[in-house]
């Protein structure tokens, strides 16, 4: 019988505030960081780490404002970037495989940009980076108690409704063989959107799981881990 990986939640200071992550594999492992969608928490990665752990060390941090980790009250893609890299420097990876949903994967995009020599391998889970021409309304903040600081998601639908242009044009110095993983049609996310980004970044390869919706790794599991693995292997470019 195959042994699942154990995942342990864990705390760690960045820049004087607590974040929490949570770890499955071993630590001498190739790294692999996942960042979560806006909303949700790192223990989404969970069943897919336990499957990805059994040859990587996947570490999913909690983004400032999400989870166990500081409700900071300032919330940029830029700030959460800088968080991402204060982790991998407090890791001491200096070189890893980043894998980003929704939110955070505009925040790999971003990183990946900024700092091309620290990731080795970029995987984007049905994600462009926010662009121009379409407006999110600010919903009404809920009255039951949330899994993150609601402060997050006027910031964050403010930023996509006025995205920086230097994100898309920043698109062609990311360096590392990148994987974007799109839901198909039944995602709200614009699919051509997709395309153009891969044919942006030098090294992509576009794969689309119908009926994945915008959480392919929660809908369709067994595709996404399909997709990412055979990513993994391929031979460095």
């Amino acid at each position: 019988m195959q042994m699942q990986m154990q995942t342990q939640v864990k705390q760690v200071e960045l820049n004087g505030l607590l974040f929490q992550y949570r770890e499955t594999g071993k630590i001498s492992s190739p790294p692999i960081i996942a960042l979560h969608a806006m909303g949700m928490t790192a223990e989404t990665w969970d069943e897919a780490a336990a499957v990805l752990g059994e040859t990587h060390r996947v570490l999913a941090l909690n983004q400032r404002g999400h989870g166990g980790s500081a409700r900071t009250g300032s919330y940029t893609f830029e700030l959460m970037c800088e968080d991402m890299l204060a982790f991998a420097d407090r890791m001491g990876l200096e070189r890893f495989i980043l894998l980003g949903h929704s939110m955070g994967g505009t925040v790999s995009y971003l990183f990946s940009q900024t700092y091309p020599s620290r990731v080795e391998r970029l995987l984007v889970e049905d994600t462009p980076p926010p662009f121009a021409g379409k407006r999110f309304d600010i919903p009404p903040e809920p009255s039951e108690p949330l899994p993150f600081d609601w402060a997050v998601v006027p910031s964050i639908i403010g930023q996509l409704n006025e995205p920086d242009p230097q994100w898309w044009a920043r698109l062609p110095a990311i360096q590392a063989p990148t994987l974007i993983i799109g839901g198909g049609v039944s995602s709200p996310i614009p699919q051509d959107k997709l395309k153009e980004v891969s044919g942006l970044i030098p090294i992509c390869k576009l794969v689309t799981v119908d009926g994945g919706g915008h959480h392919v790794h929660s809908t369709r599991l067994p595709a996404f881990l399909a997709a990412v693995q055979s990513f993994l292997k391929d031979e460095p470019v």
